[in-house]
């Protein structure tokens, strides 16, 4: 029997298990999301997007039945294919991917890690550049009831900038799912080649943008539309707290507009009274007490001033309800 058709029989097996788990890792793969987004967003780290997907059953076993030189590259597949289940974080600059890579290397089991830019450049070239890491939830931690589900099981995670994005899924595009005639293929190459080089100046100078206004806020910054009710705009708390946390990386847009909100139920409706709430807070010893194992944002670091100043109080909130075990916990750290 040749290696190829003995192969088969494992294929059909696997597939047939694959099929039948699939409804289930789709929903893992939702909580996978779920659980990265809520790492980062507690975090305080900015991105674009956090996405997942499924591999499909047709490509599991097209995955399944690819061979090298007649040896199969996947002989056990149920085990060997370690991608079924994907979850892709967007960054705006390269600071950020390492930030996400570190936080899940502290939150999770990292099983594998590989900076596929790094590799790239190593190599004296310029072309695809992403973090692929595999994660699995660490047995020995505690994690909400509701990724319990998770546990034994792990995720593929691509950590990559906006700009890395765009090249990749183009040059997936055209090289995948495109025809390339042979005779165009060398200029192709070169040209794809010459565009990575000048994304990666380009992201070079994105971040060197964001370091530049992080210390250079406008003295007036435009006006946000006027809230529904009363509250500071998202503009001048941006503001407000690059002053205050100068150190700090930017939040996520909507971040900003989502503790203001908090604010607004703690009767903070403008930047004089936040300040006065904030002035005997010690940030240095906060930051002492949480022991930051990665750079949180500016949002970040008002969330656990205002848990600070308000204890309990500010855990009861209404908005934050879907957050009071981590807060409960993060406040008794406050509290050591």
């Amino acid at each position: 029997m040749s290696s190829r058709s003995g192969h088969q029989g494992v294929v059909e097996r696997a597939v047939a298990e694959y099929r039948e788990r699939h409804p289930q890792l789709v929903e893992a793969t939702r909580l996978f999301v779920e659980m990265v987004q809520d790492l980062l967003d507690d975090a305080g780290i900015n991105y674009l997007s956090v996405s997942g997907r499924t591999k499909s059953v047709d490509s599991f076993r097209g995955k399944a039945e690819r061979m090298a030189d007649g040896v199969p590259l996947h002989p056990r597949p149920s085990e060997d294919i370690t991608d079924v289940m994907g979850v892709r974080v967007i960054t705006y600059v390269q600071a950020d991917v390492t930030a996400v890579a570190d936080l899940l290397a502290q939150e999770l089991a990292v099983l594998d890690d590989r900076d596929l830019g790094l590799e790239t450049a190593r190599a004296g070239r310029w072309g695809y550049a992403s973090r692929h890491l595999l994660v699995a939830v660490d047995a020995s931690r505690t994690v909400p009831a509701a990724y319990e589900p998770l546990r034994r099981l792990s995720a593929s995670v691509q950590i990559r900038t906006v700009l890395q994005h765009a090249w990749a899924e183009f040059e997936h595009d055209i090289r995948y799912k495109g025809t390339v005639p042979e005779e165009h293929a060398s200029d192709l190459d070169r040209r794809f080649t010459l565009a990575a080089g000048l994304l990666e100046l380009a992201d070079r100078e994105f971040a060197a943008i964001r370091d530049r206004l992080q210390v250079a806020i406008p003295a007036e910054p435009q006006e946000d539309q006027p809230p529904a009710e009363p509250q500071i705009g998202s503009q001048d708390l941006a503001r407000f707290l690059a002053s205050r946390y100068a150190d700090a990386g930017w939040s996520r847009t909507d971040h900003y507009a989502w503790i203001s909100g908090l604010l607004r139920d703690l009767d903070i409706t403008d930047v004089e009274t936040l300040e006065k709430v904030l002035a005997p807070v010690d940030t240095a010893l906060i930051t002492a007490r949480m022991g930051y194992k990665y750079p949180p944002g500016a949002v970040r670091h008002l969330d656990d001033a205002l848990l600070e100043a308000f204890g309990s109080r500010y855990v009861e909130l209404p908005g934050n309800a879907h957050r009071r075990t981590a807060l409960a916990a993060r406040l008794a750290k406050l509290r050591a």
